[in-house]
């Protein structure tokens, strides 16, 4: 698939996404709309997974594809409140991102989900 085409249809997949945690979160903002495997570009997954990252400001929620590409995410949050809009996409039927790293712009991030509590 050529770049263009693989940014287009990512874009699509992202955007929704990115409205999934806007309707819970009041808030969402489009991260990553490709990825790149072996030296091939390919759109991020049709499929949503939630799990929650540390960042430098708090707590991240975010939508991957079933290999971890970040889709979507929330503001920096505190813990609580990450946790509550994680609860609310978990209730809404999007299944935990099981997996213990997640790819984020350039770098892999470890999810915290199981780790912190209320």
């Amino acid at each position: 698939m050529q770049y263009f085409q693989a940014v287009q249809e990512g874009k699509q997949r992202s955007g929704k996404s990115q409205m999934k945690i806007f309707e819970v979160a009041g808030f969402g903002m489009l991260t990553l709309t490709t990825k790149k495997i072996g030296g091939e570009f390919y759109p991020v997954g049709e499929e949503d997974f939630v799990a929650v990252i540390n960042s430098p400001d708090g707590y991240v929620v975010i939508l991957v594809d079933k290999d971890g590409f970040t889709k979507a995410q929330s503001k920096s949050l505190e813990k609580k409140e990450a946790l509550s809009i994680y609860k609310k996409l978990r209730e809404s039927g999007i299944p935990e991102y099981v997996e213990n790293k997640i790819q984020i712009w350039s770098e892999q991030r470890l999810t915290v989900q199981n780790e912190i509590s209320e």
